[in-house]
């Protein structure tokens, strides 16, 4: 069995959208395009022409920086795109069902129930820095499973999933599941991406994103990586023109040499700087316990969080509290930091100080 059995039969023989190539010379009157743009020399003074049906500069220049090949790549509008792509790919509704290990990105569990898909959970271990229980995990599959989601480093808790058993994960579901790495965070780790592996097993699938690491949220640009079936199957599941003409250049304006310089300078002093907020946020009275992270954040367990959400309001600050809901309820009184600037972090900590009194 391929990736291709593991699709929706309606979905396996999709054609995509396509037009003819134009060369830019040629007078374009075939797309019901304005013949010229009102706003002039603009950011929208060219938009009145369609952009390319499929970003293939953009997929080019994201495989290079991925280190792919551009056949096993696709172009998504944010990681995001990615996971809905996949689900609306893979899942029928109200037969098909995805796994989820919670705390996680919650959006892989919003596609699915969209789709009307199944989400089968199986929790991260809290006590065991949010270890995965693969028993547990392959507990929640049966023949139904289509996709298994894996965020390494994970969103909140920070940590890493060893590509070890992931690949043995992927190799155990092979014939009936493809499991998705997403690495929307691995710039900020000292490991590189699981993609390489993407030759060696068909139902592995990596997802990244220029959002973090790159300082592109703002622009929504992330990729599908996987086996090149796949991506013929995903790419067939994009609507065309998916990529605005000024987002087409800030991407490719981001990719260029001297702007990857720059990012890869950002990331470094990002890392050092979360290296220093684990060190001092461990030291505060207000916080339960600080979990080593991997990435451009800080999962913190406080004592009290409804006095930390009071604190940091009074600054004018706002962190991502989990608090006790359904999805962390072994452990509660949590909260995801952003890793800020020098000036932020250091307001941040004066606000803790603040509501935990002295440091330990």
């Amino acid at each position: 069995m391929t990736v291709y059995d593991l699709a929706r039969p309606e979905i396996r023989d999709l054609k995509p959208y396509s037009m003819p190539d134009i060369p830019e010379d040629f007078t374009r009157m075939n797309a019901n395009e304005a013949t010229n743009s009102p706003y002039g020399q603009t950011a929208a003074g060219h938009a009145n022409r369609y952009p390319e049906i499929r970003p293939f500069a953009i997929q080019s220049a994201l495989a290079g920086l991925f280190d792919v090949d551009a056949s096993s790549l696709c172009p998504t509008r944010g990681s995001s795109e990615g996971i809905d792509l996949l689900i609306r790919t893979f899942c029928r509704a109200y037969t098909d069902n995805v796994v989820v290990l919670p705390p996680t990105f919650e959006m892989y569990a919003a596609y699915a129930r969209m789709q009307a898909a199944d989400v089968r959970v199986a929790n991260l271990c809290s006590d065991s820095d949010f270890a995965v229980d693969w028993s547990l995990v392959d507990s929640q599959c049966d023949a139904n499973t289509k996709i298994i989601f894996l965020c390494s480093p994970n969103n909140p808790t920070g940590n890493l999933i060893p590509q070890e058993e992931i690949l043995s994960f992927a190799e155990q579901r092979r014939d009936r599941s493809i499991v998705v790495v997403d690495e929307a965070y691995i710039e900020f780790c000292d490991r590189s991406s699981i993609a390489v592996k993407i030759e060696q097993l068909e139902n592995l699938v990596v997802l990244r994103t220029l959002s973090k690491a790159y300082a592109l949220a703002g622009a929504r640009c992330g990729a599908v990586i996987g086996s090149n079936q796949l991506i013929q199957i995903i790419s067939a599941m994009m609507s065309p023109f998916a990529f605005s003409a000024p987002v087409h250049e800030l991407v490719l304006l981001a990719l260029q040499p001297a702007n990857v310089e720059a990012a890869n300078r950002q990331i470094t002093a990002t890392v050092r700087e979360r290296r220093r907020m684990e060190s001092l946020l461990q030291e505060l009275d207000v916080t339960e316990r600080v979990w080593r992270s991997d990435a451009n954040f800080i999962y913190v367990q406080f004592c009290n969080l409804a006095a930390v959400h009071e604190a940091v309001t009074e600054r004018q600050i706002v962190i991502r509290e989990f608090g006790n809901n359904r999805d962390n309820s072994d452990a509660p009184d949590c909260a995801r930091i952003t890793v800020g600037s020098v000036t932020e972090n250091n307001r941040l900590l004066d606000a803790l100080t603040s509501a935990g009194g002295a440091t330990k």
